[in-house]
């Protein structure tokens, strides 16, 4: 849409990584004021968050490589570029990235994953921001009024009217923020805000996926997102409902 917002001494901001960063600085932000609202080591916070970060793009980046296999092995710089991640894999990574630091520091995990998501879901939201901006994960062709015509992308189809799946993501991301917060509100047995969390973004993400229509690869009639909703939502579930992952009620210092 308008991915080269501005170009300073040669050197150009693209509205794709302005977004992100963005996003990643208030949630970082957030985090770490509730954090000490909540009593949890701050310092803890901002680790896991920069280690999320770091394992989340080498998995959002794996994971995107899985789904683009052929081409990867045709052109296997692509792997490289500032182009192609899958939210999944980011998700994925980030979560193994931060529970491995906390089983090797001997800290509950619960307790900072639950105080952690909602900062999560206000960064993927910017990142969809983000995409619309570069104009990726494009939506359908659509006669609705609402549709939008990129005149000048490099991944979206140019002059024809689309859904706009981006900002209908952004948006769930947004809400998926708000609800989270609200419900954290009040002291949750640990790993429920988490499990909300996975809940709401896996019914969400199952859902956009109708949607849109870019290439992103496929397990039989289902994207290969839809294809992961499916297990994550399960384990949303199990996380909400039943004590497999956890033990007692979480207090006020538990960060939920």
């Amino acid at each position: 849409m308008y991915n080269d917002l501005l170009t300073i001494g040669g050197v150009t901001i693209h509205g794709y990584g302005l977004a992100i960063g963005v996003g990643v600085i208030c949630a970082i932000f957030l985090a770490h004021w509730r954090a000490k609202k909540r009593g949890l080591n701050t310092d803890v916070v901002i680790t896991l968050a920069l280690l999320a970060l770091i394992f989340g793009f080498v998995g959002a980046k794996l994971l995107f490589a899985v789904t683009a296999l052929p081409d990867i092995l045709r052109h296997p710089l692509l792997i490289l570029t500032g182009d192609g991640f899958v939210v999944y894999g980011g998700i994925i990574g980030g979560i193994a990235a931060a529970l491995i630091y906390c089983r090797a520091k001997k800290i509950s995990f619960l307790p900072y994953f639950d105080l952690l998501v909602p900062s999560v879901a206000v960064a993927q939201g910017f990142g969809r921001i983000g995409c619309f901006l570069a104009g990726c994960c494009y939506g359908r062709e659509t006669s609705a009024p609402f549709g939008v015509t990129f005149r000048d992308s490099l991944y979206a189809p140019n002059g024809v009217a689309l859904i706009p799946t981006q900002l209908i993501s952004s948006a769930g991301d947004f809400l998926i923020a708000a609800v989270l917060l609200l419900y954290a509100r009040q002291d949750r047995k640990r790993g429920r805000v988490g499990g909300l969390y996975i809940i709401l973004y896996s019914a969400g993400r199952f859902a956009v996926e109708f949607l849109r229509s870019d290439p992103r690869g496929s397990v039989g009639a289902l994207s290969t997102s839809q294809f992961i909703s499916i297990f994550t939502l399960i384990l949303g579930l199990l996380l909400f409902f039943t004590n497999i992952f956890t033990r007692g009620k979480a207090n006020s210092h538990d960060g939920t």
